[in-house]
């Protein structure tokens, strides 16, 4: 069968079906994973003035700029101040009379937060939507002094492995139309976001006139194709500047070729340009920018091992005083500080735990022990590298969280403040990794000791009240200057308010966390990521309540009838 031209139907599904090509780097992460000899080449990643440079080559009006933050190890991702390095962009405050937006130098920029991979905090959807307020506290942590006047309305917890929000995003950018930059740090899901979000088959068709034929409809449009496509390929080879930031467009399609997902650190070299919508807007994925240098101390064979791909479930690990934890074989290294306090640990992590005595965890980490049965991912004759990250400390209260039935309301119901225990807790942060929860519990009487300790009201010295100096008579406006308020003597010297300033105080639980080169390590309020993913207990595993033992029952029953009609 012939198609009009003369062209075989065969050649032209070729033609359609024919793929772009792709580099031999790209060729080996398709089909050989991060196994290939290119994957191992390292990749130079962008500043954030590069990116903003890239940015205004944009040739469109309206900008709509998504920062991209992981949820493994939320909020270590954030990019700080990004608004203002990537050109002043506004974000929305709290005062009613503010705007949603605004434009400068003739186009309006406007920027939202994504935290991807949502799936990793949760098993549903419901429990990951129960956090967002817990997400919105501590992003405004994150953000300082800009988080405490912002609204935060455009925050969105998506996953795209799992479909949750990617709907809601993917009409957001629709509707909004114009350029869509994704902008993140490596291996937070930029890629795979850009796959779900992108609005794939609404390619408007212009409408045609009534009354033609179908040859002519046929001719017509073809005919105007080509001459639309020979402008714009003209304009394009005009206005192309081969120096420029911001690669060409590419041709508008249904279905497009998405950029590649890989877990390696940088797939995405260069910005990809695909629009949507025949002329209504394209999204752009800008290459990631450097997040952690903690790879760079793990051998090569095991780097992949510090990318979570999947939700963990941990296990609770029990740390006596005297013990420690390592994690990765010596990589991290986790040590209780406060003598004579158990501590519960909880590793949200894909390297693999290690209790262990104080003293062997010290030998494991300086490289001067090893064991057959744990292996030492870091790199070796790195043991003089690892330095202390800091002290952390468990300030934050989950007793209502972590008493169970002792404060549920469809339980016993108590209230916190009637338990003779408080319940504290930390998440450490390891950067590009994951967390580790931390748990102990401490007497109500040592917690108000250490809140008493820590609020003691500082020194206040009185004011005086000044001398009053002796007037001049000479001088005719000695009396106006006088019965000014500033200066009168009469006013009562005002006593300052006592302030309770926060000392140091070395009572709280705290852990000591070692890393190389005293790097990669930070801290959080809890999530409470065991309550949301500890083991699932089925029927099965459930023990029953034990049955009475009815060894003896009948004689017992036989003795008591007796006494009964002997009396």
């Amino acid at each position: 069968m012939l198609m009009e031209g003369g062209e075989p139907e065969t050649e032209a599904k070729n033609v359609t079906s024919q793929k772009a090509l792709v580099c031999d780097r790209c060729h080996d992460l398709l089909h050989h994973s991060t196994k290939g000899d290119t994957a191992k080449v390292t990749m130079y990643h962008p500043t954030v003035e590069s990116l903003r440079e890239t940015i205004e080559e944009s040739p469109h009006k309206y900008n709509h700029i998504y920062h991209v933050i992981d949820a493994a190890d939320f909020p270590m991702s954030l990019i700080p101040r990004l608004n203002v390095l990537l050109g002043d962009v506004p974000l929305r405050t709290r005062n009613r009379r503010s705007r949603a937006g605004k434009f400068q130098h003739d186009r309006k920029t406007e920027m939202s937060f994504i935290i991807t991979r949502s799936d990793l905090l949760g098993p549903t959807k419901e429990m990951v939507d129960a956090m967002m307020p817990y997400l919105k506290d501590v992003l405004r942590q994150a953000l300082g002094r800009v988080g405490e006047r912002v609204r935060l309305g455009n925050v969105r917890c998506v996953s795209a492995r799992r479909g949750w929000w990617t709907t809601t995003v993917k009409e957001d950018v629709w509707n909004r139309g114009g350029a869509g930059w994704m902008v993140g740090k490596v291996n937070v899901g930029k890629s795979q976001l850009f796959e779900a979000i992108y609005p794939k088959g609404r390619m408007t068709e212009k409408p045609q006139r009534a009354g033609e034929s179908t040859r002519q409809k046929e001719a017509a449009t073809t005919n105007s194709t080509m001459d639309e496509n020979v402008l714009e390929s003209d304009e394009d080879l005009a206005t192309t500047n081969l120096g420029s930031l911001l690669p060409p467009p590419q041709p508008a399609k249904n279905y497009p070729d998405m950029p590649i997902v890989s877990s390696l650190p940088g797939t995405t070299a260069s910005p990809i340009r695909i629009p949507f919508g025949n002329g209504k807007g394209e999204l752009i994925d800008l290459p990631g920018l450097a997040r952690s240098d903690l790879e760079l101390y793990v051998k090569e064979e095991h780097r992949q091992s510090l990318i979570m791909k999947k939700r963990i479930v941990p296990e609770q690990i029990t740390v006596k005083p005297g013990s420690s934890i390592v994690l990765g074989g010596g990589l991290i290294r986790i040590t209780p500080r406060t003598p004579d306090m158990i501590f519960l640990m909880y590793n949200f992590t894909p390297l693999h735990e290690h209790l262990t005595n104080t003293d062997k965890a010290i030998e494991f980490q300086n490289q001067t022990r090893q064991s057959m049965g744990l292996e030492n991912i870091s790199l070796p004759d790195i043991g003089d590298k690892m330095k202390h990250a800091g002290t952390f400390k468990l300030e934050h209260d989950v007793t209502k969280k972590r008493a169970g039935p002792l404060t549920r309301k469809n339980a016993i119901g108590l209230s916190v403040d009637t338990l003779p225990f408080r319940v504290l807790s930390v998440d450490i942060l390891i950067e590009g990794v994951g967390y580790v929860e931390i748990v102990a519990q401490v007497r109500k009487r040592h917690l108000e000791r250490i809140l008493a300790s820590q609020n003691a009201p500082a020194e206040v010295q009185k004011e005086t009240k000044p001398k009053a100096t002796p007037q001049d008579t000479t001088d005719p406006f000695a009396d106006m200057y006088n019965m000014r308020r500033d200066m009168s003597v009469d006013d009562k010297a005002v006593e300052p308010k006592v302030q309770l300033q926060p000392k140091e105080s070395p009572e709280w639980p705290a852990v000591d966390v070692y890393s190389p080169l005293g790097q990669f390590v930070g801290s959080r309020q809890p999530i409470n990521g065991w309550l949301n993913n500890k083991p699932r207990e089925t029927a099965d595993q459930k023990k029953s309540r034990p049955r009475r033992s009815m060894k003896g029952a009948k004689k017992l029953e036989k003795k008591r009838r007796g006494e009964h009609q002997a009396a």
